[in-house]
């Protein structure tokens, strides 16, 4: 529809729409809008990063957690997990494997862990920057005070993933238990943005009780907090938690998001994540094709990754790791793409 067009550009010129027409744009595109901001989004990647594609290397330290969130296979209920926590000699060794294969930034992801605190998590960061000095790296690790935020920069953390899940309190509620609120989520963020780092958040598109309301909502907060990063994917359910027998996210709504987010933020550090590749054998390429610029492959030793197992069927659960950045590799260069050996640290628009 021609006033679907006029949005899609109002967007890319704004940087932003009003909660209704987002919502318009969300519910009453057709295929020729889709194709059309796609190839927006694309183009205005292409005008920052280039063939380029950035890569993080992910290792998932721990799958213990406090927390028991109704969506997650490693919430604290879950009593089938194998749970592990991996030494610091295992992370470092993750790392060295890390840096051999090209990447320059590493995202350390866990549950809500007790086990690792602060000391233990300060030494780990300076250890691995003593190691590899021209190397980022990204903490997502959940909720903490802004103590141990702070201490964990101040030893040399640079970026921080923290979803918010979605912007909408009520929509919170239904996917968190009771002492879980988006009030905390929401100023773990603005504390982490306060103390400095690059901070990434994000949202699960289709998840239970979600409305086109709520994803305006969730459009509408991002633009105001202004991430570096933003991370989004389909929800996808695990067969051990409340929500098992709920539909999936779409992977099509997924993509238009992806595309919608790029027009907001420009030069916003967009993943094309593992949950869209689980849903979709090419959806990590269609990401990076609906205008996303990072792939994040698993340094995780193979004899865990199963274990950390958020929803159910994630793919790359066998493979080593220089199986997984090969794969990846072969996969952006058949799109015109290329993964680079680089931070690719947040860079503000001249």
């Amino acid at each position: 529809m021609a006033e679907i067009r006029a949005l899609i550009d109002r967007l890319e010129r704004d940087r932003t729409l009003h909660k209704e027409e987002f919502i318009e744009l969300l519910t009453r595109y057709t295929a020729e809008d889709f194709a059309y901001i796609r190839e927006k989004a694309r183009k205005t990647a292409q005008s920052i990063f280039g063939d380029k594609i950035y890569t993080r290397g992910l290792i998932e330290f721990s799958n213990y957690c406090r927390n028991d969130c109704y969506y997650c296979g490693i919430r604290r209920s879950n009593g089938e997990v194998d749970r592990y926590r991996l030494s610091k000699e295992d992370i470092l060794k993750c790392c060295d494997i890390g840096y051999e294969l090209g990447f320059r930034t590493y995202v350390l992801q866990g549950g809500e862990d007790g086990a690792f605190n602060d000391d233990i998590m300060t030494d780990l960061i300076v250890s691995i920057k003593e190691k590899h000095p021209d190397c980022a790296i990204t903490l997502s690790a959940g909720e903490l005070s802004y103590e141990s935020y702070k201490r964990y920069f101040e030893a040399g953390a640079d970026r921080y993933l923290l979803r918010h899940e979605t912007a909408n309190a009520d929509h919170y509620a239904k996917l968190h238990p009771e002492r879980l609120t988006l009030e905390a989520r929401k100023k773990c963020l603005y504390d982490l943005k306060d103390i400095g780092y690059q901070v990434g958040t994000g949202f699960m598109v289709g998840s239970p009780y979600q409305t086109p309301e709520n994803l305006a909502e969730d459009l509408l907060f991002i633009k105001e907090f202004q991430p570096e990063m933003i991370g989004i994917g389909p929800f996808l359910p695990h067969h051990q938690t409340p929500f098992a027998d709920q539909e999936k996210g779409s992977y099509e709504l997924t993509l238009l998001l992806i595309a919608i987010l790029r027009l907001l933020i420009p030069n916003a550090n967009i993943p094309s994540t593992t949950a869209l590749g689980t849903i979709n054998p090419r959806g990590r390429e269609e990401g990076i094709l609906s205008g996303a610029n990072v792939v994040m492959p698993n340094l995780s030793p193979v004899d865990v990754r199963k274990n950390y197992e958020l929803y159910d069927n994630k793919i790359c659960t066998g493979d080593e790791a220089a199986e997984c950045r090969m794969c990846l590799q072969g996969r952006m260069e058949s799109i015109g793409y290329r993964l680079v050996n680089e931070r690719g640290d947040f860079q503000p628009l001249i």
